[in-house]
């Protein structure tokens, strides 16, 4: 499965940056992308926070992983925790 990889960056309540990506299958529409960030950051705690094109960017595309696939065919979308997601 081909994933296009949405590089996303959103100021914390706090003040702290939170770097993730949105994986999701090639050709999703953005405003798809969006919602699925902004449930992600809902579950973080940060729901208020904006989460547009100008905090998410299509990155690249990719060849999933297997752990990457499964959880998009379970969800629709797999994010990728990597800095200040905790």
């Amino acid at each position: 499965m081909r994933v296009d990889v949405f590089d996303t960056y959103v100021v914390r309540k706090n003040g702290q940056l939170m770097n993730f990506d949105i994986l999701v299958p090639e050709g999703v529409d953005a405003d798809h992308v969006y919602r699925y960030g902004r449930a992600y950051l809902e579950s973080k705690g940060e729901g208020n926070q904006s989460l547009t094109a100008t905090e998410c960017r299509l990155c690249h595309v990719e060849q999933a992983t297997e752990s990457v696939a499964i959880e998009i065919r379970k969800t629709g979308y797999c994010i990728v925790e990597l800095h200040g997601c905790d």
